[in-house]
């Protein structure tokens, strides 16, 4: 199937969803060769993905992974992790910015979602660049990554939050983590990767690298089954709500899907400069997030703020970004969020190593 897709994708013709299904399980399975991997992907780029490669290649990674139960529904708040892609880092060093330089926003979030009282399971990676991957920024914190799929259950049902270590519960990945550093772009990779969290979810609020992007990603939830989604990208911050600049929103709600653009200003926050949020390597990102979780004020806790406000609106506890940000601000400065942490590293590193092979 591979050589028929390849044809087909430089031609300038999308696949059915259930032919990139077939396609990307034959990936997942080492029975596509490193070269027909770059072709492919590289193809479906230049072409731009459909809604159906996009939810073909999602169910296909899904077909192929490793679950987790979750006892009650959840939100789910995964990213692409564009800031690891090569092609970001040439990017902004040619445009002399560092719109994608902030700290590990929806990390930060994730524990301020699951203090206010949601099931949060967050799914990544470590980084492969000077860049950093949810799950370097979390070691730094002081978490064990390395945990069973067993352990990473318990520490969801404990605790309401657990972080799933990608190499543990997509095996097939492996295949696949060369050749998309080689290539250095990105691709459908990037736009599935937050779809195919191993505990699934009926909720999400997810970041994109690009706003023509976020109605075609609003569908791909819509035709993955979601009931209600939040897409979003904000300016200088990409992949998050921005507090900088304007951010399109596309909602879907009931199988209704709705864009607008709002400001800072539409959320109540002030607006802050790029270099307000900047973010470093995992220790700055660990000593930022450990402030904003202490009740440091300022544009971060703000940022952090609005992006756990997505996911309490999605979820039905709050009916607005206003009021998903006044609870979010009370959950931090209630000490709450912090809390959390402290459970969840207190947890993990409770855990016997769990060693395995690394993507």
């Amino acid at each position: 199937m591979i050589k028929e897709a390849i044809v087909r994708v430089v031609r300038g013709q999308s696949l059915q969803e259930r032919e990139m299904q077939v396609v990307m399980q034959e990936i997942l399975n080492g029975q596509v060769t490193p070269a027909q991997l770059g072709s492919l992907v590289t193809g479906l780029r230049l072409k731009g993905e459909s809604e159906e490669e996009i939810v073909g290649a999602a169910k296909g990674m899904r077909a192929e992974s490793i679950g987790i139960d979750s006892e009650k529904p959840g939100v789910n708040l995964d990213r692409g992790e564009i800031n690891i892609e090569e092609e970001t880092v040439m990017n902004t060093c040619r445009l002399g910015e560092d719109t994608t330089n902030t700290f590990n926003v929806s990390t930060a979030a994730a524990l301020v979602v699951a203090a206010g009282g949601l099931e949060v399971i967050k799914h990544g990676y470590r980084a492969d660049s000077t860049y950093c991957g949810s799950g370097d920024v979390l070691e730094a914190l002081g978490l064990n990554l390395d945990i069973s799929r067993s352990d990473a259950q318990r520490c969801v049902a404990e605790t309401g939050i657990a972080f799933l270590y990608v190499p543990l519960f997509h095996m097939g990945l492996s295949h696949v983590s060369g050749p998309r550093m080689e290539i250095g772009i990105r691709t459908i990779f990037n736009l599935v990767s937050p779809l195919i969290n191993p505990a699934g979810s009926e909720y999400q609020a997810l970041g994109v690298y690009s706003p023509e992007l976020t109605e075609k990603m609003a569908g791909v939830l819509h035709r993955l089954g979601l009931k209600r989604a939040f897409v979003f990208c904000g300016e200088s911050t990409l992949d998050e709500i921005s507090i900088c600049g304007p951010t399109r929103i596309s909602s879907l709600r009931e199988g209704k899907i709705e864009t607008h653009d709002y400001f800072p200003e539409d959320y109540g926050l002030s607006r802050a400069e790029p270099a307000d949020i900047r973010g470093g390597n995992a220790l700055e990102n660990a000593r930022i997030i450990r402030e904003i979780l202490e009740g440091g004020p300022g544009p971060k806790r703000d940022l952090v703020a609005v992006n756990a406000a997505a996911a309490f609106v999605i979820s039905g506890l709050d009916n607005s970004f206003r009021e998903g940000i006044t609870r979010a601000t009370e959950v931090i400065d209630s000490g709450k969020a912090r809390e959390k942490l402290e459970d969840l590293i207190s947890f993990t590193r409770r855990c016997a190593p769990f060693v395995r092979k690394e993507l």
